[in-house]
């Protein structure tokens, strides 16, 4: 049915925005694109399996624990790594080439410390009930997932626009020097963007592995491209854009695999987002930005 895919394609499309969101957090305030994302967002997903199933934590305690642990891993990397490059004033390039080389030791470390096999969270974890609205049925675990990256995302674009750390955010994001010179802490900032979006990329990572029932060392990876597909088709300098990028590449799957076969979705999403370089570079959403210095 139309309706439950609509619904599927909300589902998968919120938790592809909300990695989508934290990427162009660090893109539009820091000014890089931080390609450890992905291995954040894969070590996110097994330490919330770590501290349910070894700590035994529930749920709602792991998934803020979890999420804390990869703004952690995100404020190092900044800290290690983008604020060496900071200081030696590094061409925009050293930053990816640097996060790169950061993701590959991740992926290692997973891999060595979890081993190569697909692990998935508890059975138990959520009721295997449904909630049924006519004639469309919904998971409580499809149900929680989605409103989990509903109530981040909200929170987060609440914060970018209703408060005075967003409009310092903002104003970095505009000009660095310049919001330096009228008094924000920009490095201090730096920091926290680092932290926040790190926490968001974890919480992603432990979503889509409840979505997928899977986690891997490796499936950082693919999210990342899946991730930089969501910011390009929303709009880089965004952060509504990139939210409304995912939730549109999250359809473009979901109705691909629907109408067509699975084989073809990513040959379709990554299609579209050729298409859209060709017809609109700034996005669909978005709009050509500059940043000053």
């Amino acid at each position: 049915m139309l309706e439950q895919q609509i619904v599927n394609a909300i589902s998968l499309g919120s938790v592809y925005a909300l990695f989508a969101l934290g990427f162009t957090l660090i893109f539009g305030i820091l000014g890089v694109i931080n390609l450890s994302h992905g291995g954040i967002f894969m070590l996110g997903a097994y330490a919330a399996l770590l501290l349910l199933t070894r700590v035994n934590l529930p749920f709602w305690a792991a998934l803020p624990l979890a999420m804390i642990g990869a703004g952690l891993l995100g404020l190092a990397i900044d800290a290690l790594i983008l604020k060496v490059l900071r200081k030696r004033g590094a061409p925009h390039l050293m930053p990816m080439i640097a996060t790169i080389g950061a993701a590959i030791l991740m992926t290692s470390l997973a891999q060595g410390l979890f081993g190569s096999e697909t692990r998935r969270f508890p059975i138990d974890l959520f009721d295997q009930e449904n909630l049924t609205f006519g004639s469309i049925s919904i998971p409580l675990l499809q149900a929680s997932i989605t409103g989990l990256s509903v109530v981040l995302m909200v929170l987060m674009i609440w914060i970018l626009r209703r408060t005075r750390l967003g409009q310092a955010l903002r104003a970095i994001a505009e000009s660095p020097r310049a919001a330096a010179l009228l008094g924000i802490p920009v490095e201090r900032l730096f920091h926290l963007t680092s932290f926040v979006a790190a926490a968001l990329g974890g919480a992603a990572g432990i979503l889509i592995g409840l979505s997928f029932d899977a986690i891997s060392p490796f499936m950082g990876q693919p999210m990342l491209h899946k991730g930089i597909a969501a910011i390009i088709l929303g709009g880089l300098e965004a952060v509504r854009a990139a939210v409304l990028g995912g939730l549109f590449l999250g359809a473009t799957e979901v109705f691909a695999v629907t109408f067509l076969s699975s084989e073809y979705r990513d040959a379709l999403s990554f299609g579209l987002l050729f298409l859209v370089l060709l017809w609109r570079p700034q996005g669909l959403f978005g709009a050509a930005a500059t940043r000053s210095a």
